[in-house]
Formats: C-alpha cells, sequence, structure tokens
C-alpha cells in the first residue's frame, strides 16, 4: 500500500487513523501498537501478502509474514485481553472444489499455493487457539476476489510494482502504465477456456467486517468461532471481466493468452447463503460498477502523477 491511503480515508470518514509504521511478523512492534491500545475491544486483521503466484515464487516470505503475524496478533490478543477478531481468509482454502459453489462446509483441500496454504494453517492456528481460550471470539471471513474502489475515487487498490491481480494489471494497461495483460491460460474446462472466480466489490466486503464487529461486540455470535464467505455466488471467467471492462471503460485492451500460471485453481465460486441468512450481509454493487470504480480509481492516480510538479 502507500502512506496516502491515510488521506483518502480522512476525505471519506473525516477521520484520520492513527498509523503505525510497523511489521506484524515483529512481535516486538506488535508489542508496542498493543500496548500504547489498551482501551482497543476488537482487531482486524488484514496484514498479509496475497498474491498466488508471488507465493509460488516467494514460499518463505509468505510463510514468515503470514503465519508469524497470526501467531504475533493472537498471542498479544491474549496477553491484553482484547477477546474479538475479525480475519482475513481466502477462497483458496478450498482448493480446487470438485463441487460447486462451494459452503463453508465444503471440504478443506491442499491448497494449490503456498498463499492458500498460510490461510488455511492461519486458520487452523485460530480454531486450536480457541479452544484452549474461551474468552477469545474470532470471525473468519473468506474472501473470494476483491475488486474495485471506492466510489469517491479517493481510495483504491494501488499495487507496488508489477500487480498480481487480474483487474489492477487490466486498468493499468488500458491507462498506458503495462503493454498488455497476460491471460493466464484458455484451456481449462469452463464455457470460455479461461479461469472463473468470484469477484466482489471491496465496500461490500468491507461491510462485512462492520457486520462481524459488530456481531462479536453485540455477543451475537453462536461459537467463539465461525467461518463465513464472502463472495456474490457468481462465477466470472477472466475473459468476461475483460469484456466488461471494455464496455464499461470504453477503451480496447491489450491482452494476449499465455500459459497457465502455477498455483491457479480452474474455478470457484461462492454459496453465500450462511452471510446472507446469519451475518446480515448481502453483496449488492453490480459487476459494472464495481469494475467502473477502478477505472475511475486508475483514471485519477493517473491524472495525479500529471499533475505532480517536477
Amino acid at each position: 500500500s502507500d502512506i496516502t491511503v491515510l488521506d483518502g480515508i480522512e476525505k471519506i470518514t473525516g477521520e484520520r487513523p492513527v498509523f503505525y509504521k510497523a511489521d506484524v511478523s515483529v512481535n516486538a512492534d506488535m508489542e508496542k501498537v498493543f500496548n500504547e491500545n489498551k482501551d482497543a475491544v476488537a482487531i482486524v486483521h488484514f496484514a498479509a501478502f496475497k498474491a498466488v503466484g508471488e507465493s509460488v515464487q516467494k514460499p518463505l516470505m509468505y510463510y514468515q509474514n503470514n503465519i508469524q503475524g497470526i501467531i504475533n496478533i493472537l498471542s498479544q490478543m491474549q496477553q491484553n485481553g482484547i477477546n474479538n477478531l475479525v480475519f482475513s481468509s481466502s477462497c483458496t482454502v478450498y482448493g480446487q472444489a470438485e463441487l460447486l459453489p462451494v459452503t463453508e462446509n465444503s471440504p478443506i483441500l491442499k491448497a494449490e499455493s503456498p498463499y492458500g496454504n498460510t490461510k488455511k494453517i492461519s486458520e487452523e492456528i485460530i480454531s486450536d487457539t480457541v479452544k484452549s481460550d474461551k474468552n477469545l471470539n474470532v470471525v473468519s471471513l473468506r474472501y473470494f476476489n476483491p475488486i474495485g474502489a471506492h466510489t469517491s475515487a479517493e481510495i483504491g487498490e494501488l499495487p507496488i510494482g508489477i500487480p498480481n491481480n487480474l483487474l489492477p494489471f487490466i486498468t493499468q494497461t488500458a491507462i498506458g502504465m503495462r503493454e498488455k495483460l497476460s491471460v493466464f491460460g484458455d484451456d481449462y474446462n469452463t464455457p470460455d477456456g479461461t479461469a472463473i472466480r468470484d469477484y466482489i466489490n471491496v465496500v461490500d466486503l468491507a461491510k462485512a467486517h462492520v457486520l462481524s464487529i459488530q456481531r462479536l461486540l453485540e455477543k451475537k455470535n453462536l461459537t467463539n468461532y465461525e467461518v463465513f464467505n464472502i463472495g456474490t455466488g457468481k462465477g466470472t471467467s477472466v475473459m468476461e471481466i475483460v469484456k466488461v471492462f471494455e464496455t464499461v471503460s470504453g477503451e480496447k485492451l491489450n491482452y494476449e493468452i499465455t500459459k497457465r500460471r502455477p498455483g491457479d485453481i480452474e474455478q470457484i465460486w461462492a454459496d453465500t447463503s450462511k452471510a446472507n441468512d446469519i451475518l446480515g450481509w448481502n453483496a449488492q454493487e453490480s459487476l459494472e460498477n464495481t469494475i467502473k470504480s477502478a477505472w475511475e480509481w486508475e483514471k485519477k492516480l493517473a491524472s495525479l502523477k500529471t499533475n505532480k510538479p517536477d
């Protein structure tokens, strides 16, 4: 991310978050944050590396950050008497599911990537910890594929270096930062041959966190460890995303079909009925508006660079 995200949050909410430049995998850093925030009542833990392809190339980096991070968070929560945690999990814990859509009771299969494995292991660590500590209450949200930006274009996805995720690579290609988009494989067993994912609007995803925190603070959780799928319930292929982007942006995208990427699964989408019925959450934003928000964000970033003084 980038420090300017704080400016965007302040413009949207009217409040500037307290910020620490810290490493979640370094316990001394977390100790300082927790010691200086004794009145905290809940933690939302987002701090993980999240790219499937990169995790295949740099597995130790992913295990170090993602596993040590959740261990440090849980340890500090116990030491400081903070009992509520919302954890960012992932649909990658399902691996390549045999039955679609996946429910929260679908088998947790062997992970296809080190990233997916870190989420699977993190969930196991959380599960074991809540069994041993009856004061601890955790909600794990299994994200499907978050995309888009805030409609104000004040905050959005800002990958450092070459994007590992589809939509920012599309928008960066369309704006001229990248020569072309690589579509990884067109020989999957899907209607158009490209991989299928469940693309969820990032603001809808954020709202699921708000509901999860409220659920924990109001003690509405049915058990001290709950898991919810957060997706749209609909699968969309890579080529469908490309075509929707071209439609909403009016831009023709330069792309090429390349070989499959290691670690990628063929297709997955969510059964969200548990989140709908129990958490009281529903995905609301359309795919078209979500992709449009990402394009508006990309154009704003480009205008800021253009207008920046030398």
